[in-house]
């Protein structure tokens, strides 16, 4: 029964990826440690395990399409890869036991929250970045560097291969086109998760039959989504899993109940006037005329 249920919980984030293209270590490895009661280093290792298989699916997609940007790619993996590997080491080298699961559980919770602030953060970004026509300039030694931190916290927790990674290239490259973002996230993902999962499977605690399930319902789940994703609001989505973030967040780091009522009080207060200002705003400045040229008198 169990089994079944792990099954159907990774239909539902698999949904969630296939719908908004982020979300899977965020959401899946807090459902493990807080419903299924599974120790945060197995559900960090498993949620590991069955990333890997998911997302080289969109990245193929990307790469024929050619919507990603390979050199950015080249230096975030110089990053992130090796990085991804010492974070497993570092969460082994904390401790064994309850205490190293303690510091897991810690970090997932402070993860879960810079990937939801990271998503309202990009929200509000989207609909006010410049376009450019110019060549993008890479510029490594930020782009490495946006590649060891995440993949120190993707080791680590199993969060921030889409969800930081990707806040990360919006604010650093502010002129990269939206699918060629996306794009570049899903394919230097690959290579940072699959690093991750190798060291998990080496020295991690991994469970075969766990990962087995989720990728049993995982799997589906993301075509579905990739199918519905033209058919939902994607606004509703993102503040949905924004909010599930928040609260799962909270949960791991020991919120109590009245606290936990009162953030998700008011993050769907703010989910809903922010928004609204947000749009109204935008009118404004649409419907605003522009300034006329001052008329020049003949002589």
């Amino acid at each position: 029964m169990d089994d079944l249920v792990i099954t159907l919980a990774g239909l539902a984030v698999g949904c969630v990826v296939g719908m908004t293209g982020m979300g899977g270590g965020a959401l899946m490895t807090p459902i493990l440690v807080l419903f299924f009661g599974i120790p945060p280093l197995a559900a960090v290792s498993s949620d590991l395990v069955v990333s890997a298989v998911m997302k080289p699916v969109g990245a193929g997609v990307h790469l024929r399409r050619g919507t990603v940007h390979r050199s950015l790619v080249g230096w975030l993996c110089l990053g992130s890869v090796p990085a991804a590997f010492g974070g497993v080491l570092i969460a082994r080298a904390l401790g064994d036991g309850e205490g190293v699961q303690e510091v897991i559980k810690l970090a997932l919770g402070a993860a879960l929250l810079l990937a939801a602030a990271g998503m309202v953060v990009k929200a509000a970004m989207s609909g006010r970045r410049p376009t450019s026509a110019t060549p993008l300039t890479v510029r490594p030694l930020p782009t490495v560097l946006v590649g060891v931190l995440g993949g120190i916290v993707v080791g680590m927790t199993s969060v921030g291969s889409g969800s930081l990674i990707i806040i990360a290239l919006l604010l650093l490259y502010p002129a990269l086109k939206a699918n060629d973002l996306v794009g570049t996230d899903l394919v230097q993902a690959v290579p940072l998760v699959v690093s991750a999962a190798v060291a998990h499977l080496i020295f991690g605690d991994f469970q075969l039959d766990l990962t087995l399930a989720l990728l049993l319902g995982a799997l589906p789940g993301v075509y579905l989504g990739a199918q519905l994703s033209s058919r939902m609001p994607a606004g509703l989505v993102r503040r949905a899993l924004v909010l599930v973030l928040l609260m799962s967040a909270l949960k791991l780091l020991g919120a109590g109940n009245v606290l936990l009522v009162a953030a998700m009080g008011a993050t769907i207060v703010l989910g809903t006037v922010i928004p609204a200002l947000l749009r109204r705003r935008r009118i404004d400045e649409a419907e605003r005329p522009e300034p006329r040229e001052p008329a020049v008198s003949g002589v």
